[in-house]
């Protein structure tokens, strides 16, 4: 990653220290964490992170930088390790080897307590939603402010009904989790995970199961969310045509309304695929890079 115009490296167990461990460190230039997340600095950094369940390798050497406003998606067939780079990003898991950055702290070095500080500024959408069939939507939304906050009631109701009217649910707010269509109850999560105002949104898989018609819904969400609130975002799918719509695509306002349009080349560049295989990061690049690619692994998951 850069910082200042240079080449920087974040050293594996380096808080403050310029010590390096080798020659090669110190002809790297490791830096310490205030130079690495400066103004303008990475808020995910995977530094050769390796994790193991048992006899099997789920995630070898992975490293990469996701820039603020910037998306990063996350492709791979099942069991690839792509649902268990969130859990690294959550502190829900520990790497075996490497070093994950989230919004500048070292998340795999951070007790229970201090994962909590660095969650709050998460956003988290489940496979499926994973609402709560109990609470109607205001409830569901607004459930980590009346849980985990002392806001005020009308304060917080502000807030649901301002990112229900983002998602376009507003007259949904009293309804049950029961009474909404698929792409709707998607559309209620990623309000639910926009409602702290997070500086990262992670999601999994939020199109499976939904129809070509009704996931272009959420995939909208989530271009909107990128563009015109500046949420840097994962997104681990296997859904291709998601994939690339969310990397191909921009949201802009338009006299009031805001409107999808094709992305600029700049803008594109913006949404990078990261590709993974038996736990190996086998590509990252853009979209045109990956369509581009002769890459016989890819041309097949791509066909």
């Amino acid at each position: 990653m850069t910082a200042g115009g240079r080449s920087l490296r974040v050293r594996p167990g380096a808080r403050g220290s310029a010590e390096a461990d080798t020659a090669d460190d110190l002809a790297e230039q490791s830096v310490t964490r205030e130079e690495a997340f400066g103004p303008g600095s990475p808020v995910v950094v995977f530094d050769r992170v390796s994790l193991a369940f048992d006899e099997e390798e789920v995630l070898r050497d992975i490293s990469f930088t996701l820039i603020k406003g910037h998306t990063k998606l996350i492709l791979g067939a099942s069991g690839a390790g792509k649902s268990t780079i969130l859990k690294l990003i959550l502190g829900l898991i520990k790497a075996d080897r490497g070093v994950v950055w989230v919004n500048g702290e070292r998340v795999d070095q951070l007790d229970e307590e201090s994962l909590m500080a660095v969650r709050a500024d998460l956003g988290m959408v489940f496979q499926e939603g994973a609402l709560f069939d109990s609470l109607t939507v205001r409830e569901n939304v607004g459930f980590r402010l009346y849980e985990q906050t002392d806001q005020p009631l009308d304060d917080i109701g502000r807030r649901v009904e301002g990112v229900l009217g983002f998602v376009g649910l507003s007259e949904y707010i009293d309804r049950m989790p029961s009474e909404l269509s698929g792409g709707q109850r998607r559309r209620v999560a990623i309000a639910r995970a926009m409602i702290t105002k997070p500086k990262l949104l992670l999601y999994d898989e939020p199109t499976t199961g939904l129809d070509p018609i009704t996931a272009s819904t959420v995939d909208d969400e989530i271009v909107k969310l990128r563009d015109l609130e500046s949420v840097t975002s994962i997104v681990v799918t296997h859904q291709l045509r998601d994939a690339f719509y969310i990397a191909t695509h921009s949201a802009v306002p338009d006299d009031g309304r805001v409107r999808i349009v094709p992305a600029t080349g700049e803008k594109a560049e913006q949404a990078e695929f990261i590709m993974l295989r038996d736990g190996l990061i086998v590509f990252e690049g853009t979209a045109a890079a990956l369509r581009e690619s002769a890459d016989p692994y890819l041309r097949t998951f791509l066909s």
